[in-house]
């Protein structure tokens, strides 16, 4: 099989400024151009502007290299970080292609890329380009079959002519889960709810380039398929299945395993129980995961990341009318006053997956992970693994919450802080691999 070209979205807006670097030809000119421009919606279709210079006038327009290693296009105000606390704009750098398409009255750039290339960029965003070798090729593994896994899932629903639905509603209750279902013309997104990619713009260090070369064409297998393998910053010390955050499906090789050599002691670890989930989430039981460790903690976190400090185990408090003006504007729904933030199914790894929220006005169960974090917080908290506490009582209303939790992200599969001390401690990537992808093999895909 030959490498796999991917299309990667940038950036959606309703106009957008690039320049081009090197010898680029577009759709319809058979002349190269470079310099800078602007794309914008006119009459339905995208005009590309140089200065006031007409370009080009179509429903799609593409801009292809000459030269893969030398061409490159700058993106003007690339969102990266959307709806997390560290959100921010930058000019970000790619190689490839550079396609425009309209999306909801917008304009939708889309990078066309060669997988490893795209890789490279991953491995250098998702973390720093000079961590551990062997961080760096379990992870080049791990992304390089996450997103092989999402284009065949695709291909399978498009082929099949699914209709993809990733919610379930009634009047007192919504499960929702966040995952593919907004990206139908492209492979997948360039941020945080894929995988992060950012281009050339991260500086790229030999060590990750060698990392991606050195895995060439790597993935986890299990039954004769792609492993879907997802990652997270930090499980807290056990990681979660893959049903219990995405769609109802099981994978033997994303269940729930503890991120640590041996089980902690003094821990009941059926954190589906609501006792020893409290437990959990209040102690402090060893795992990979749970450090300190400067040195380690710059493989996995980039500067805006570690802004976030208390990642194993963490706290936010609010006051009654913030959070019930928060859980109003981010539900859609007016409870009134918060009564009560009741947990009603926990996950192995005690994050929740259903949680009665309890008003004045309303109560509604709602449901999974992801949805939770995304109605208490103005971003998302850092995980659903939590346990509250009401303060100050005053006729049956609480008048401040106290959340303590553990971990960072969905905890399903990899978890990166962990697997960077693994590495630290002398494991090989394979060692790693398959601490986290239980039953999984290592296996060529492409040459």
């Amino acid at each position: 099989m030959k490498e796999p070209i991917l299309s990667v979205a940038i950036l959606k807006a309703e106009e957008i400024n690039f320049e081009l670097y090197g010898d680029y030809y577009s759709s319809d000119e058979k002349q190269k151009i470079n310099g800078k421009f602007i794309a914008r919606i006119d009459e339905s279709k995208i005009k590309i502007l140089q200065i006031d210079k007409v370009i080009n006038h179509s429903e799609e327009v593409l801009f292809f290299y000459s030269n893969l290693e030398t061409d490159s296009f700058l993106v003007h105000d690339v969102e990266i970080g959307i709806q997390f606390h560290w959100q921010q704009k930058e000019n970000q750098r790619f190689q490839g292609s550079l396609k425009f398409i309209i999306e909801d009255n917008k304009i939708t750039a889309i990078n066309l890329i060669p997988i490893e290339n795209y890789l490279t960029s991953v491995i250098s965003s998702e973390m720093s380009a000079t961590s551990s070798d062997e961080l760096l090729k379990a992870h080049s593994i791990i992304s390089r079959g996450w997103v092989l896994a999402q284009v065949e899932k695709n291909k399978n629903i498009q082929k099949d002519n699914l209709e993809y639905s990733a919610k379930s509603e009634t009047e007192d209750e919504l499960i929702k889960w966040y995952d593919r279902e907004d990206h139908k013309n492209y492979d997948v997104c360039a941020d945080d709810h894929c995988q992060r990619y950012q281009g050339i713009t991260r500086l790229f260090a030999h060590n990750a380039q060698n990392a991606v070369a050195f895995t060439r064409g790597l993935v986890l297998m299990y039954d004769g398929k792609i492993c879907d393998t997802r990652f997270s910053k930090s499980c807290g010390g056990v990681t979660e299945s893959f049903e219990n955050v995405w769609e109802p499906i099981q994978h033997e090789y994303l269940k729930s395993i503890v991120d640590n050599k041996y089980e902690p002691e003094n821990f009941d670890l059926d954190l589906r129980n609501e006792k020893s989930a409290e437990k959990w989430i209040k102690g402090n039981p060893p795992a990979f995961c749970n450090t300190s460790d400067e040195k380690v903690l710059k493989q996995v976190l980039v500067s805006y990341d570690r802004e976030t400090k208390d990642f194993y185990r963490w706290k936010v408090e609010y006051e009654q009318e913030k959070l019930a003006e928060l859980i109003k504007r981010k539900s859609g729904h007016d409870f009134g006053k918060i009564i009560d933030l009741f947990p009603l199914e926990r996950g192995f790894s005690a994050r929740l997956l259903k949680l009665k929220i309890v008003g004045t006005k309303k109560t509604l169960i709602i449901g999974k992970e992801l949805e939770i974090r995304r109605v208490l917080s103005e971003t998302h908290l850092y995980s659903s693994a939590f346990s509250v506490e009401k303060i100050n009582i005053v006729d049956e209303i609480p008048q401040r919450f106290i959340f303590t939790g553990a971990g960072w992200g969905h905890g399903v599969g990899l978890c990166q802080i962990g697997a960077a001390v693994m590495s630290e401690k002398g494991y090989c990537f394979d060692e790693i691999l398959l601490h986290y992808f239980r039953g999984a093999t290592i296996q060529k895909y492409y040459e």
